[in-house]
């Protein structure tokens, strides 16, 4: 996961919560409804409710496109594991995600496992108790610094059934990795009881993209360096899949622009979608 400097919240959190809050702002229909996402943010969410102008070029539109996207992709799959019979979802990485407590699988008995540094989680139960938004019973916190801690360790800490499949989500994390860390929570998943699974965004090797894509990818790496979270982790697809089948993965899925848009922004009339070839989304089935 992340390693967070002197124990400080994760800024990349929050400006992937600003943008799902301006996705339910500036884009009708969304394609991710979130009716928590400006409220989670507070005074934030006031700022991205008035200011919602300097969010309509292009490379803004695209992004916060991918950003909404992934979300419904994730909760897309998290569903139809929920038909298999899965009753836990752990969400890796959690920052301001709102799922947990619009947990449409509640009566169902799904639970949900919060997975994120201390410090971000700290950050995150303040702005949910400011916003007066209520923690279901449904949801339980696991605090894990993975500087110091194991994923299974802390899952299990939080009352997490490592003999019971799961679904995990696990958005905006992967690009900030090791690839040692990586493969340790993709080999703990693996290991889980069939019926489990994942979803994860990535990014896509810049010596792949095109060279403006290049040119976008060194200002964001520049942009998170500066806030002490740089990029460190980039997959080619086909490698990718291949690695991710090696340790048992079934069922991959991987969508590149053309099909993220075919399926979920075809019938828009607003131009909205994702662009270019930077961000990947993928789901796997152990």
């Amino acid at each position: 996961m992340l390693s967070l400097p002197h124990g400080r919240p994760s800024r990349t959190a929050l400006r992937v919560a600003e943008r799902r809050a301006a996705h339910q702002v500036l884009d009708q229909p969304p394609v991710f409804e979130d009716p928590y996402a400006v409220r989670i943010l507070g005074a934030a969410g006031e700022k991205v409710s008035a200011g919602s102008a300097g969010l309509q070029d292009p490379v803004s539109r695209a992004f916060r496109a991918f950003m909404a996207v992934r979300s419904r992709y994730a909760e897309d799959r998290l569903a139809a594991a929920v038909a298999r019979g899965v009753r836990q979802y752990v969400v890796l990485g959690a920052g301001l995600d709102t799922f947990a407590y619009r947990n449409p699988h509640a009566e169902l008995g799904l639970r949900v496992f919060e997975v994120d540094h201390p410090a971000t989680q700290a950050w995150k139960r303040e702005l949910v108790e400011a916003a007066g938004i209520a923690a279901p019973p449904a949801l339980t916190y696991a605090p894990v610094d993975f500087e110091r801690q194991e994923l299974g360790d802390g899952l299990r800490r939080a009352g997490f059934r490592t003999g019971e499949a799961a679904w995990f989500g696990w958005l905006g994390v992967t690009p900030y990795l090791t690839e040692e860390a990586f493969l340790a929570t993709v080999g703990f998943i693996a290991f889980m009881p069939r019926s489990s699974g994942v979803v994860f965004d990535y990014a896509v090797s810049p010596s792949s993209l095109k060279p403006l894509e290049r040119v976008a990818v060194a200002a964001l790496a520049r942009r998170v360096a500066a806030a002490g979270e740089p990029f460190k982790l980039f997959f080619e697809p086909r490698d990718l899949a291949d690695r991710l089948s090696r340790m048992g993965f079934t069922d991959i899925e991987d969508l590149g622009s053309e099909e993220i848009n075919a399926r979920y922004f075809e019938d828009r009339t607003d131009g909205l979608r994702v662009r270019g070839g930077v961000g990947r989304l993928l789901s796997a089935h152990v």
